[in-house]
Order: structure tokens, then sequence, then C-alpha cells
């Protein structure tokens, strides 16, 4: 059991933002005896309900969130082997972790869409041995009983699914084991008939209790290392490091939690003097996840950031099975995202030993592979990633007819994704080749718009729609004003940026706005709509950022923004835009092979490099790619300060509910 950080915490995001994807339901313990409350296990939709099996293993039935369906990121109803530790994954939008995801564990088994109402283990009933080991989950909305027969294997379980009781309609409710070893279930709710049912059985196989099921050798060591979790013991890292390598993904997760447990301090160096690839890729993953605050001085983070990539680049890549590969590329992913971004020569080095092995002939690591080499910016990763696109097969469906069959209302849903399912994969690389800034062209701009448009006309849950269209929005945010009208044949844009409205003139008086003070005027439903839409470009903002299609294409579109930021970062960035420089869009001295530097904004397109000088005055100086020497990014930000020093209290309450807003109507965003 670990004790410690609560959900949110566990990945920093104690407040959670709209946008962040922080974990949803989670397992503890509580000892009323002792007053300690364990929290187990983390990462769950929402998980109704959980049994214990008879050698003491604890299992949860996972709803899945239907509105996801089409999309890349649905997780259908699952079982899941729960043990201390364990981060199942769910995420809020599209943050939910693959499975393979070597932080997490994956499903025992993956049931279907549905709606878990109760999950029960057989332990006590008057069934044959089979059945007496199987667990039943319960789900109303398809009327079924599913029997669940877990299988030991290593230090967890695989497991078989049966249809155990089913019915049209059937919404089953809940159940118990009785004490006569029958097992009742109920059904009813949502204005169906209620009724209690029995189901016994009446065949000759023997009914006598079944023996205790006994764990593994390989389930006891895994619950030897768990003692270590949450707890500091200098006999933890001796015991639990040579399981860092071990192929059984429960024993090696059992390992990985008790370092974890353990100051980093004492045994990283023995991480930096490993040899063994999937140990070095356990350990990178681990110290990742604890060490950052642990530091009191930023420059020793980063250096034990950089020796950690060192490492990782020393791994051979092409040595490595399917899911150390895939660990490999978490391992690096967790790197960045918990340390902070790496520099410049730390990126390149990367990109050196990743950019060849995309594309791979394997979707899962093509995922991965385009989730990091987006973030770090590869030249070639756009170009790599639309020709996936272009030439992508058929989507697969899943067998899911004969569920969707026992509902012929909720199935509805089912049955249209399945005669028609999107390209959700694809979708899904489109959603994070929204974060490249480099290697686009007009006809890979192109091949995107094509791709969603093509993907609106498959079928998926109630979100699916709204999702495809903040891809797309991201997309279109991300493209210059050009490239935007010469798309709109076929975005459906009539994409003009210049404002089409007369510009109101700042009233003021002014002053010289503090963070403290600016959010005390954030009573949004009283904000004039308008005139913060006209401020958006008497203030210059539209100057260089485009809101809703309107404004400039210098710095980045803030049409997202309510879905990325809350008001309080969004002033903050505004006041200070140089506490955090985007790498993207931040002041750059940039030398040329004819001896010569300009400094500016830098954007590419094509070949092409535009260096936008800092004032915005004049016109960008343009050169070839190939003429650029050294790109050397600034501490200063290109927004200058100040920006907002000339509004008074209600003019900047106007300005900040249009941005945060993203453009929409005040009526929609806050109810007026």
């Amino acid at each position: 059991m670990v004790r410690g950080p609560s959900p949110a915490t566990d990945v920093g995001c104690p407040r959670p933002r709209p946008g962040q994807a922080c974990p949803g339901g989670w397992i503890s313990k509580y000892d009323p005896k002792k007053k300690t409350y364990d929290l187990i296990a983390i990462g769950f939709r929402n998980e109704y309900d959980a049994t214990l099996n008879s050698a003491g293993d604890l299992f949860a039935y996972d709803a899945d969130m239907e509105w996801d369906m089409g999309n890349y990121w649905y997780r259908p109803t699952r079982i899941n082997f729960v043990v201390s530790g364990s981060d199942h994954g769910w995420r809020s939008g599209t943050g939910k972790w693959p499975a393979y995801y070597e932080d997490s564990l994956p499903p025992v088994v993956e049931i279907g869409p549905g709606s878990p109402t109760g999950f029960l283990s057989g332990t006590e009933a008057k069934f044959p041995e089979k059945y007496q080991r199987a667990l039943y989950a319960l789900d109303w909305t398809f009327g079924t009983i599913w029997a669940i027969h877990p299988q030991q294997e290593g230090a967890g379980y695989t497991a078989d699914k049966e249809v155990f009781v089913a019915g049209i309609p059937l919404p089953v409710t809940d159940g118990i084991i009785g004490e006569d070893g029958n097992l009742y279930f109920l059904v009813g709710g949502r204005g169906t008939q209620s009724a209690m049912y029995r189901v016994r059985y009446t065949g000759s196989a023997k009914t006598e209790k079944a023996a205790q099921l006994v764990p593994t050798k390989e389930r006891k060591l895994a619950r030897s290392l768990e003692a270590f979790h949450g707890v500091e013991n200098e006999k933890a890292i001796s015991a639990a490091w040579p399981h860092l390598s071990s192929d059984d993904v429960y024993l090696r997760h059992a390992a990985r939690v008790a370092i974890e447990s353990q100051p980093h301090q004492v045994w990283s160096d023995r991480l930096f003097a490993e040899e063994n690839s999937q140990a070095i890729i356990s350990g990178a993953v681990a110290l990742a996840r604890i060490a950052v605050g642990s530091e009191s001085k930023a420059e020793k983070t980063r250096e034990l950031q950089k020796k950690l990539i060192t490492k990782l680049n020393r791994v051979d890549f092409g040595s490595l099975t399917k899911h150390q590969k895939l660990g490999l590329l978490r391992a690096y992913a967790l790197t960045f995202i918990r340390f902070s971004n790496p520099d410049q020569a730390m990126r390149e080095s990367v990109i050196a030993k990743l950019d060849p092995q995309f594309p791979s002939n394997d979707p899962d690591t093509n995922t991965e592979l385009i989730r990091v080499l987006t973030y770090l910016q590869s030249p070639t990763v756009v170009e790599k990633a639309i020709a996936l696109i272009e030439n992508r097969g058929a989507p697969e469906a899943p067998d899911w007819t004969e569920i969707a069959a026992r509902n012929p209302g909720y199935g509805g849903t089912v049955k249209r994704f399945l005669d028609n399912s999107p390209p959700s994969r694809e979708v899904y690389y489109a959603m994070m080749l929204s974060n490249a800034r480099k290697g686009w062209t007009l006809d890979r701009r192109r091949s995107i718009i094509e791709l969603l448009n093509e993907a609106s006309k498959g079928a998926g849950g109630a979100s699916f729609p709204g999702f495809l269209a903040n891809i797309r929005d991201l997309h279109l945010g991300s493209m210059s004003n050009d490239q935007r009208a010469k798309l709109a044949d076929i975005s459906g844009e009539n994409f003009n940026p210049v404002p089409d409205f007369e510009l109101q003139p700042i009233e003021g008086p002014g002053r010289a706005w503090t963070q403290e003070e600016a959010m005390k005027h954030r009573n949004y439903r009283q904000a004039d709509f308008e005139r913060g839409r006209s401020l958006f470009f008497t203030t210059s903002c539209g100057a260089c950022h485009r809101l809703a299609g309107l404004g400039g294409d210098i710095g980045p579109d803030l049409t997202s923004i309510p879905t990325k930021f809350d008001d309080e970062y969004v002033l903050s960035a505004i006041i200070d835009p140089s506490s955090d420089i985007s790498d993207q869009y931040g002041m750059f001295e940039v030398k040329l092979n004819d001896g010569s530097s300009k400094t500016g904004l830098v954007v590419e397109s094509g070949n092409q490099v535009s260096i936008y000088p800092p004032d915005h005055t004049a016109d960008p100086t343009v050169v070839d790619a190939d003429e650029v020497v050294e790109t050397k990014q600034l501490p200063v930000s290109q927004m200058p300060p100040g920006l907002i020093n000339g509004l008074n209290p209600e003019e900047l309450r106007d300005l900040m509910a249009y941005l945060m807003a993203g453009g929409n109507s005040a009526s929609k965003v806050y109810g007026k």
C-alpha cells in the first residue's frame, strides 16, 4: 500500500486547470483501529465495484466513458488486477494512458461498452469449482452478468470472459452470493420494472467449497516487495533492483514502486551504472517520476536530466522487444514531462537517436514515436507522419455486435460506430501533430484537413464531434493566414482575419497592473463582450495573435485558451511575458552564413525561415533554411510587458472575458 500523494498531486495538479488530465477514481484502505488511511491504486474511470478472490487478490470492474467512443483514447469497460501502487491510467479528456505504458498496468480482460453496477466473487457459491473461482461483473446497460475467469500468470493474472446471464431487457443493478450459495441479483432503474432473480446450480458436478487459491511464487515475491511501498528502508533497493529487469510486468511494477519509495540520491548512481536495458528503462521511469522537487537547486535538476537522457540514449533501440521500445519512449516522455524542456543539445541528441526508428512497422510504436518526436520538434516527424496518415488502411472495429443487440436503445450508438468506424488512430496522430511547428507545407496541411473531414463522416459517442472540431481548430490555429485562406475550399471557412467591426478606443485611466490587483476584476458575467473584442485589437494583442479567426499569425493562436489555461495563468503571461517563454514563440538570435545575425520571432514554413523584428513594425526578414547557421533563444519574450496598463478595471474585465471565452459569445460561455 502506498502512503502519500493524493491522486491529484501525483501528477502535479492539486487544483486542475481546464484541459489538465488528472487521475480519476482511486481505491484506498482504512483501518479503523489504527486509524490509518492507505492509498492503494489510482487511475480508474469509475470502478464499480471491487472484490477479492480466494487468494486475497483484489480486482476492480472499471467503467468506460461512452461519450469517447470513436476516439483513439476510448477505453471499454475492463477488469483490472489491483495491486499496491498501481496506476491504471484513467485521465480526463484525451489524456488517458495506453495500456502499454511502463508506469501503468494493463487490464486482465476488456469487456466492451457497458455500465458496471456490481462485481462479486463466486468464492462462497455452491457452483462447480470453475464458477466458484469466477468473478461476476454486472452490466446494467446491456443486461449481462459476465463470468470472469482469472488465471494466475507469474505475479499477475490474465482472464477470460463468459456470458453467464443475459436478457433483453435485463437491467441488472446489484447482486450477492446468498447464505444458501445461490447468486441473487436485482434489476430495475430508469423507469424499468424492478425484480429479483436467483441463479442456482442444478447439475451433477461437485459443489463443495473449492480449496483456497495458493499465490504463485512470483506473486509472493511481489507481495514481499510491496512491503517497501511508501516506506523508506535501506533493504528495499537490494531486494527490488534485480527485478527491475523482469519480464513479468507485475513483478517489475512491484520492484519499481519499491525503488520509487526510496530517496533517489541513494540509488541513482546504480541506475547510471546499470547495463541491462529493461532495468535502465524501469529505473529511468522511477527516477523521472520522483526526482523533480527533491532537488533544491534548478541546476542540479537540469544536470540530473542530462545524465538520464544520456543514459537512455545509450540503450540500443533496435535490440529491444516491442514492450521495451514502448517503455523506452515512455521513459523519454516522462523525463521531459517531469523535469523540464531539455536544452537544444539534448533535444538534438534524442532526435538523432529516434528519428531513424520512425516509421516503425508497429502502430503503437509509431504512436509513441510521434508523441516524443513532435514534442522535440523533429524536422522530419510531420512529413513521415503525414505519409502514414495518407497511406492508412481501413479502420478496425471491435467485435461488439452481440453486446449492442441486447439493448436497441443504448446499443444504437455502438452499432453505428461498428458500421461506420472513423480512422481513430490517424486522428490521434493529427492531434499530436497539432503541436509540431516544423515541416509543414500547404499540401501536408491539406492532408490533415482532409483526414478530419473524412473522420467527421464516421460515428462515435457524444464527445466525438467536439473532439474533432477541437483538433481541427488546433490545426487551423497553427496555420498562417495565407494557408487558412488557401485551404478554405476544404475547411469550409469564410476566412478573413481583418476585423469587420468598428474598433472602440481605450478609455482608461490605466494603471501599472499587478497580478494581485488584476485578479480582483474577474466578474465576467458583467463583461461587455463586444468591447472586449475591440480591446483585443486596440491593446495590440491582435497585431500578433489570432482569436476566433481574427488577428495576426505571428504569435500563437489564442482560440484554445479556455481549454488549456485558467485566467490566473493568462494574466500572469500578459503582465510578465518573460516569466515563462515558449521555445516556439520566444525571441531568438539567428546567425546567418553571411556572418550577419537577426533578432526576433522565428517562423518556419517549408524551406523558408521568417524572422520578425521585436517591434513588429517592419516586414520580416525571409531567408532559406540552409542559410541559417545557428538559432539561439534569448531570455526575453517577443511580447512587451505592460500591454494592459492603459486599461481601467472594467476594460481589463472585458478583455479577459473575451480571451477566456475563446471568441465565443458571452451568452454561450457565461450564461448571460
